[in-house]
């Protein structure tokens, strides 16, 4: 009785440090892997500090696993690249539009009103759409919604 309480033990326990070295984040949400930075996930780190606490060493080896893969942050908080699946384009006239009418397709668009005669604003004239992505990536990589506006 005892011997068979004392394997089915070991086997409990090889089986939470088989995970522990996983990652908790890792094995609940492997879609967040490749996530650079962000808000850390509570959860996720309240289950690896389970495991510190409990066994250190695969502790340690989880945090290190999900802050490697990026899974112990929340999804849609950290600066990640352009996501061209849920980008709209939206075609008007730029030789017909002034600042004001592009400002009121933005909030039409968007619903986000933008002065773009401001200082902090640039203003560019691109020439393909590839062009478009390659800036949208490096200035606006956390926007939620993407819009690109073209004549």
């Amino acid at each position: 009785m005892i011997k068979k309480l004392m394997n089915t033990l070991h086997v409990l326990v090889s089986a939470v440090l088989i995970f522990q070295l996983m990652g908790c984040g890792t094995i609940m949400y492997p879609e967040r892997k490749g996530q650079k930075a962000g808000r850390i996930d509570v959860g996720v780190a309240l289950l690896d500090g389970l495991g510190l606490l409990l066994f250190l060493i695969p502790g340690v080896i989880a945090f290190a696993v999900d802050f490697n893969n990026g899974t112990i942050y929340l999804p849609g908080s950290s600066r990640s690249s352009l996501d061209l699946k849920n980008m709209r384009q939206v075609k008007f006239d730029p030789k017909k539009s002034t600042l004001a009418g592009i400002e009121r397709i933005i909030k039409e668009e968007t619903g986000t009103a933008v002065k773009l005669d401001q200082s902090n604003m640039r203003i560019t004239e691109l020439g393909s759409t590839d062009e478009m992505i390659v800036l949208f990536e490096q200035v606006m990589p956390s926007m939620s919604e993407r819009i690109a506006l073209s004549h």
